[in-house]
């Protein structure tokens, strides 16, 4: 049996109007080209192109994603289960009983609270133009820049909100069905009720009410600063710290311009050169390590976690910045090798995950959980308009998707980016020690994905990979396979 999860948002389309213009607009083009010289022609391309990716990706289907509510559900690190009221009642007659008319109890609410929370960054439109680009729109080309966006948007809010905050709006979103705002609802009249029964409170008991009803707003009044700060750092202007006009221009130093496909590799190294680069205050003490093909040097991350803030004034201490480590891998040759599906499941179970930036050839995603042989991930291959974060009280409704998607393991690109966040030395030792169990071949499989290695990375002459001190290979005899390198990694 299956439980419906979410239904896909109902976003309206491009108009009747809007498809006439782009083939009147795609006309006159045509009829421009053909007296151009070749620069303006290419100029002329790239417009038309982002043009019609702006109407492409204005389309979204009206479809339902079903989970089961027999398996248990994996998101970040947090496992949920969906369970029928009476579980044996339905099939003691051998009677088949439609999904929808299933009594669902457990986790579904808590679980759509949670995903609808995580930051949703997508395709955007009318943008400020990128310099030396032209575009104004990054359709069909950012993708892979997005879910970078979104690990490293979890990242900062389980710094500044913790891994159990959750939106409070976060099941107002469309998508949702009617069943769970009617349960909304009643819980809300009950409340009610029970608070009018109960009649007045002794004094005593009002005035402890209200101290923790005043705590209760500050609480939710910081929660909803920071939940706009972080978003605010994504913008879609040159300003944003870590916005895609940022990303691009840092991303020059890789040979990649607005327009081009980028590899999550590469989109590894971007972010850590746009957390490193950052101005604001609140992003001077978190910092990104990036593995080295495919082994993490276990004293290059203590010491990115006892660098002294940066800022004036900063003084050196122990644990003064967490670490958000992200690890380039390929899980195989030109498909995933099925014998690492066990593998990722062990990554996106364990409390430390931020999400793996994947997808599926030419498309990425940015990865957030699984059940059974499906993984569970967020779309950035959805055009939205501008919106001005810089404004007071901006919306935040586009930011976050009531609709969580499924893709099986079989379809996964084998090149991904692992992200996990550390808080301090002590959380980077508790997570080297959940990793290697995941990270234990299997019979099939003789090679981990990724090593930790103590030492630092300067520390050894990679013309003699032997001489690595291994602390995850299956034997200390083994040589190990060399890893490939950022450029060997499937654009998305």
């Amino acid at each position: 049996m299956r439980v419906k999860a979410s239904c896909i948002t109902s976003k309206k389309g491009p108009s009747l109007v809007t498809v006439i213009q782009s083939c009147n607009g795609f006309s006159s083009l045509v009829a421009k080209m053909e007296n151009k010289e070749p620069d303006e022609v290419e100029k002329l391309k790239t417009k038309f192109m982002s043009a019609w990716h702006n109407v492409k990706y204005s389309w979204i289907l009206k479809t339902k994603t079903y989970f089961s509510r027999n398996s248990p559900v994996f998101l970040l690190g947090k496992c949920y289960h969906f369970k029928a009221q009476d579980a044996d009642s339905p099939t003691k007659s051998g009677g088949a009983v439609a999904p929808e008319q299933e009594l669902v109890t457990g986790n579904v609410e808590e679980f759509r609270r949670d995903f609808t929370s995580r930051v949703w960054l997508t395709y955007r439109e009318e943008f400020p133009v990128i310099a030396g680009s032209g575009l104004s729109s990054d359709c069909g080309w950012g993708c892979t820049l997005r879910a970078g966006q979104m690990m490293l948007a979890q990242a900062l809010m389980l710094r500044f909100l913790g891994r159990d905050w959750t939106w409070p709006d976060a099941l107002k979103l469309d998508g949702l069905d009617t069943e769970s705002w009617t349960s909304n609802a009643a819980k809300k009249l009950v409340a009610s009720l029970e608070s009018s029964f109960q009649g007045e409170s002794p004094p005593e008991t009002s005035a402890r009410l209200q101290t923790r009803a005043a705590a209760e707003e500050a609480s939710t009044h910081l929660n909803d600063v920071y939940h706009r700060k972080v978003i605010s750092w994504f913008g879609d202007s040159p300003p944003a710290q870590l916005g895609v006009h940022r990303l691009v221009a840092l991303g020059h130093t890789s040979g990649k311009t607005a327009g081009d496909w980028y590899g999550p590799g590469v989109v590894a190294h971007i972010l850590r050169r746009a957390v490193e680069d950052a101005t604001d205050p609140e992003l001077q003490g978190i910092t990104v390590y990036v593995a080295q093909d495919c082994t993490v040097y276990r004293a290059d991350v203590i010491d990115s976690h006892q660098e002294c803030t940066r800022g004036p004034g900063a003084e050196p201490s122990a644990d003064r910045r967490a670490v958000i480590i992200l690890i380039p891998v390929r899980l195989g040759g030109e498909k995933t090798n099925p014998e690492y599906f066990d593998f990722v499941k062990g990554i996106l179970s364990l409390e430390y995950c931020i999400g793996i930036i994947g997808g599926k050839p030419k498309q990425a995603y940015y990865f957030v959980g699984f059940q059974d042989d499906s993984l569970i991930y967020m779309d950035p291959h959805y055009c939205q308009s501008f919106v001005d974060v810089s404004a007071t009280d901006f919306p935040l409704e586009s930011y976050h998707c009531p609709s969580p998607k499924k893709m099986p393991f079989s379809k996964m690109d084998p090149s991904c980016t692992l992200g996990f966040y550390s808080r301090s030395v002590q959380d980077f030792e508790k997570i080297t020690e959940e990793i290697s169990k995941v990270l234990k071949p299997s019979s099939k499989e003789k090679y981990p994905a990724f090593t930790f290695v103590k030492g630092h990375g300067q520390d050894y002459d990679f013309s003699c990979p032997q001489t690595l001190e291994r602390t995850e290979l299956p034997s200390a005899g083994e040589s190990r396979r060399p890893g490939p390198g950022v450029g060997d990694f499937v654009l998305l």
